[in-house]
């Protein structure tokens, strides 16, 4: 139970959270494509690719990754925000669009994990 609360209480911090970080980088890079979208995703895989790497060591208790991780980037990043700016573009005939947010997402929220996952491992190495 006490694990359902830590994954309640992230999402109640991460759902906020993704709200002002959309509507800030909104206002700064406008909407040509959805790089609100895009800077949650990549910050809640750069979150997530922490957390694993410390996991990985054995230096974060399983509390934390379902607070942090299930909870807080669960509620933070957003797949069916990203598949619907996708079809958006699609729709409106931006093609070219449609592609270089898909690939944006797919490769820097990649990225994002493999990177801070060493850099989590490395924070934590006995």
């Amino acid at each position: 139970m006490m694990l359902v609360l830590a994954v309640f209480a992230g999402g109640v911090a991460g759902a906020p959270a993704r709200y002002l970080i959309d509507s800030f980088v909104k206002k700064r890079a406008g909407t040509a494509l959805p790089w609100g979208t895009l800077a949650v995703n990549v910050i809640g895989s750069a979150v997530l690719g922490v957390l694993m790497g410390m996991t990985s060591n054995g230096a974060l208790p399983h509390a934390v990754l379902s607070l942090v991780g299930t909870g807080f980037c669960g509620a933070l990043t957003t797949f069916s925000t990203f598949s619907t700016d996708t079809y958006k573009l699609l729709a409106a005939g931006s093609t070219g669009r449609a592609l270089v947010n898909i690939g944006m997402n797919l490769v820097l929220g990649v990225a994002a994990v493999c990177l801070c996952y060493l850099l989590g491992a490395a924070l934590t190495r006995p």
